[in-house]
């Protein structure tokens, strides 16, 4: 028997319990049925933000950002795509500095974008500017 994970729900937020070696065979979540990973970030607001990055146990790469900040629109399309490429072992999320003000001050962010990436619930690696897909595909690979 493998090592089972929480993983939360991109879409209802509950906690399930996967194991890791199936992370990638479509798994879906207890509570609401659907697929727990679809290669597309998740938006967190503050309270989502602490279920997926207290409770989970997926590495969680986050992009603070904010709409109007060019340079992070420009790197949305990578961001989308390093998702796809990095999902079942890392969740990527997107946090609206606007929206999630609290967060933005409780982590400093200072410039944006910036990328943090968090395990275990604490900031393991943080880069600050536009990436593309293979900048952020290795970075991350860097910190796993």
């Amino acid at each position: 028997m493998s090592a089972s994970i929480h993983v939360v729900c991109p879409h209802c937020d509950a906690v399930n319990r996967v194991p890791a070696s199936r992370l990638g065979d479509g798994a879906t979540c207890g509570k609401c049925h659907r697929p727990l990973f679809e290669g597309h970030p998740v938006a967190l607001d503050e309270a989502r933000f602490e279920r997926h990055v207290g409770r989970g146990e997926l590495p969680v790469l986050v992009d603070f950002w904010a709409p109007w900040c060019g340079p992070c629109r420009q790197m949305a399309p990578a961001f989308e795509a390093a998702a796809a490429r990095l999902e079942p072992r890392v969740r990527l999320a997107k946090v609206n500095t606007e929206e999630a003000q609290g967060l933005a001050a409780r982590f400093g962010i200072r410039s944006i974008p910036t990328l943090a990436l968090f395990r275990g619930g604490a900031e393991v690696a943080r880069t600050m500017g536009a990436m593309d897909t293979a900048g952020l595909v290795n970075w991350v690979g860097r910190y796993l």
